[in-house]
């Protein structure tokens, strides 16, 4: 099977990048071999969101003092600011509607009713760009009953700390509570399927306008649309007072939503997308990868003239470790990792984890190397990439969406 290029990965790396490469007359095909951690998503993207502990109010100031490893620094601090406005310009093409701007980060809300620092937040959901100016003084904290997915109590006080004053309130209808009774669990994804039809919707509706007394904002857990926003669209129209959403726990409804959205438009735009199949070998010719194997197709390899790898790193076996060492699974590429296994975690756990920086060793034009020999057609893009930690710097969907656009501008370029 030939194609112009193959990118291994379904996630948002490789669909951002598969996107990017359709849209300017690419064959391209994505090997996805699953559900990506976008289900972990609460429909929130991070640019850069903290160094050092210190919360980073302005990222594109911020991008240039960082590790010289750094992927932001690879692909050139000056590029990040036009990158991060095509990255966004890309979500809502494909029908995310994201507010936010990469010159000054703004607060997101947790399941949990912490505050953290996010460059793009879905519209719907409850977004604070001043704590000290807050978008509602009174809200109503609509509960449903049974619901999994939602630490009600946590989030209230979290959000009471924040300088919110809340009325948090318990609801049911009658879809939620045969969901009850039946064997499915209640969480997020089985109520936005339950919770999708204008009946279902009007009776939520109903129940919130009789709650609400005189709140200034009305919140509601993110259970609605799993494969667009129509649902949310409408209930907002039913519900007599500002509406927002606040993120559940995984897995995520709106993660879900943007993963089906990305895909829509990639194969829209003429992609192939090949799910439930993964890559797992490649041959090379020189230093050109020439073809990559994959589970499915067995004897009829994928032929390209380039390739991504967008694998992701650990949770996603982009990245394995045993005992002995940590490896990239299909190419066995080079890797930044420590040789001595005591040196990859520390104990405490909100301690810096070295594990959390490995990755696949780049160039400065994100491409590949075996054996210190680099790969002219092979890039990586997102968490496998090593040089940064999602977790303590706040990056990773940054980093996933930047460096794809990075890597689709070198790919065209070589044309």
């Amino acid at each position: 099977m030939r194609t112009d290029t193959v990118i291994m990965g379904g996630g948002l790396s490789g669909l951002t990048c598969g996107i990017a490469l359709a849209k300017r007359g690419q064959r391209v095909t994505i090997v996805a071999s699953g559900q990506s951690t976008l289900l972990f998503n609460g429909g929130s993207m991070e640019l850069l969101g903290n160094i050092d502990g210190t919360p980073v109010t302005y990222p594109l100031e911020t991008i240039a003092s960082l590790p010289e490893g750094h992927p932001y620094r690879k692909i050139g601090a000056d590029r990040i600011a036009s990158l991060a406005d095509e990255a966004k310009q890309l979500l809502l093409d494909a029908g995310i509607n994201v507010e936010g701007d990469a010159a000054a980060n703004h607060w997101r809300v947790t399941p949990m009713g912490v505050a953290k620092h996010a460059w793009l937040t879905l519209s719907e959901n409850l977004r604070i760009d001043d704590l000290k100016q807050l978008p509602a003084r009174r809200l109503a904290l609509m509960c449903i009953r049974g619901f999994f997915d939602e630490p009600n109590s946590m989030l209230a006080n979290g959000l009471k700390e924040l300088g919110f004053e809340v009325d948090k309130h318990e609801f049911t209808t009658d879809e939620i509570t045969k969901l009850r009774r039946s064997p499915s669990e209640m969480r997020a994804a089985s109520l936005a399927k339950r919770l999708s039809s204008n009946n279902a919707l009007q009776r939520i509706a109903d129940q919130v306008n009789s709650l609400a007394g005189d709140a200034d904002m009305v919140l509601l857990p993110s259970v609605f649309g799993m494969s667009d926003n129509d649902s949310y669209d409408i209930l907002k129209n039913m519900v007599n007072k500002p509406l927002r959403l606040v993120a559940t726990l995984p897995p995520s409804v709106a993660g879900s939503r943007m993963q089906a959205m990305l895909r829509h438009y990639f194969m829209m735009l003429g992609g192939n997308y090949l799910m439930g199949d993964s890559a797992v070998k490649g041959t090379l010719e020189g230093d050109r990868l020439t073809t990559i194997t994959t589970a499915k197709l067995g004897d009829m390899p994928l032929r390209a003239d380039n390739f991504v790898l967008a694998t992701g790193s650990f949770i996603s076996r982009g990245l394995v470790a045993d005992y002995e060492r940590v490896y990239e699974p299909v190419m066995g590429l080079d890797v930044d990792a420590d040789k001595d296994r005591e040196q990859w975690t520390r104990f405490g756990v909100l301690e810096p984890q070295a594990y959390s920086r490995y990755g696949v060793t780049t160039d400065a034009t994100l491409r590949c190397a075996k054996q210190g020999k680099t790969i002219a057609n092979l890039r990586a893009i997102g968490s496998v990439l090593s040089g940064h930690d999602t977790v303590k710097m706040g990056d990773g969907t940054g980093v996933s969406l930047l460096t794809a656009l990075a890597a689709a501008h070198g790919i065209l370029s070589d044309k």
